[in-house]
């Protein structure tokens, strides 16, 4: 969907046109697929949750979930019941367990990682200003809040809020917060640098 050119590329959420779920329960915009269209093995994408009710099922999918904005979601999960707002770590589950949603207070909006096919890759929030240089072939970040992106030997990218910014190259590279209240996250998968162009 995007990351055609060489070197890191960018795309605000803001500019992506939001779609239903499968299960009508919410909106999202997917910032990135890999390969486009249906049978995609990796999925990134950005969900509004407005409303209590369940997530969609995707069998054979692992997941990552971050709340990146509103003061969070509780996740019924096998394992009981999960609390995840703006400081939580990502958490990853089985897309199968379709959980039930409630929130805290107020809508919240949350950044999804989905992987099949064997795809293996991980979502990480990101502390400012500390390194990140985990050897994952494709890498990319996103920002919460407006951040400054430097990486050895490749510059550096001012990022907006709501941004991806995506194949960061091998380098060791960190993020520098506007607002250190705001979170980031790293992403890592093996798809392979190449294959995502």
């Amino acid at each position: 969907m995007i990351c055609h050119a060489p070197g890191p590329s960018e795309l605000r959420a803001d500019d992506v046109a939001p779609r239903p779920w499968r299960n009508g329960g919410g909106r999202t915009r997917e910032l990135f697929a890999w390969p486009a269209g249906p049978d995609w093995q990796l999925r990134l994408s950005l969900a509004d949750i407005e409303a209590d009710g369940p997530f969609s099922c995707f069998e054979g999918v692992q997941r990552w979930f971050a709340v990146i904005e509103g003061e969070g979601v509780f996740l019924a999960l096998p394992g009981g019941e999960r609390r995840l707002t703006t400081r939580s770590e990502p958490l990853r589950f089985d897309g199968a367990d379709a959980p039930g949603c409630r929130l805290v207070a107020g809508p919240t909006r949350d950044l999804n990682l989905m992987l099949r096919g064997g795809v293996r890759g991980c979502l990480r929030r990101a502390k400012d200003a500390e390194s990140w240089s985990e050897p994952w072939p494709w890498r990319a970040c996103f920002t919460g809040g407006a951040a400054r992106w430097e990486s050895e030997g490749a510059g550096a990218v001012e990022l907006g809020a709501r941004t991806l910014l995506c194949r960061l190259g091998p380098a060791s590279c960190r993020l520098l917060a506007s607002d250190a209240a705001q979170p980031m996250f790293w992403i890592g998968a093996d798809i392979g640098a190449e294959q995502s162009r």
